[in-house]
């Protein structure tokens, strides 16, 4: 048998203010406050992310994530995909390293020129002046673009850097760590992503001015 609500004890009910409104308002200001905090953070945290991509040639991370699929026959190795994959990772590799020491300009006639750096000044490569004192006056002093000892630095960190984005790629790891046990795993997830911290961080503390061929920035 149902039991009646006494109608005053309805009435006190619906007369009972409503406090959770502002234990709401404060929660919700609350999370307001920490977000703003945190938004600057995430945002300098996706722009270090999205800065990363300008420390390698374009080129050459495109040419290898293109062709490390196929070479590594998707992971399925044989000997040949083995012998095709380290071809593949010395060239790109050794691209990261001549990239390093292009640099970029534009001559006295707004023209772009590119150009290796040598221990004297910058080879140009797309030279088109017909004498000696018309490249002087279009190129001006080439000497400043000579090379540094921070060339050096930045093509050795380069390399170090593509080397973790290639063992990062999942064909790569299964071609020549199939048989890895759990400590060649470990290395695998944890080397890569130390060198690819110190290779940053090395970057952005020795930034360079060269304007090397192939770079987004």
């Amino acid at each position: 048998m149902a039991e009646t609500m006494d109608p005053e004890i309805g009435e006190e009910m619906k007369e009972i203010p409503k406090s959770s409104p502002s234990r709401d308002t404060t929660t919700n200001n609350n999370q307001g406050w920490y977000s703003s905090q945190t938004t600057p953070v995430i945002d300098k945290t996706l722009s270090s992310v999205a800065n990363l991509a300008q420390l390698l040639p374009t080129g050459t991370v495109l040419a290898f994530q293109a062709l490390s699929s196929s070479f590594t026959n998707h992971g399925t190795c044989h000997t040949s995909n083995k012998y095709l994959s380290l071809v593949l990772i010395v060239s790109c590799s050794l691209s990261c390293i001549f990239f390093s020491f292009t640099d970029s300009f534009i001559g006295s006639n707004n023209k772009h020129y590119y150009g290796v750096a040598t221990l004297k000044g910058l080879y140009v490569f797309n030279d088109d002046s017909i004498t000696d004192e018309e490249k002087k006056q279009r190129f001006g002093d080439l000497n400043k673009y000579k090379i540094r000892f921070l060339d050096y630095v930045h093509a050795f960190f380069s390399v170090l850097l593509f080397l973790t984005v290639s063992l990062g790629d999942a064909s790569i790891q299964e071609c020549f760590f199939n048989n890895g046990g759990v400590n060649v795993k470990e290395l695998l997830v944890n080397l890569p992503l130390g060198a690819g911290v110190l290779s940053s961080l090395v970057f952005m503390v020795f930034p360079t001015t060269r304007k090397g061929i192939g770079y987004s920035g």
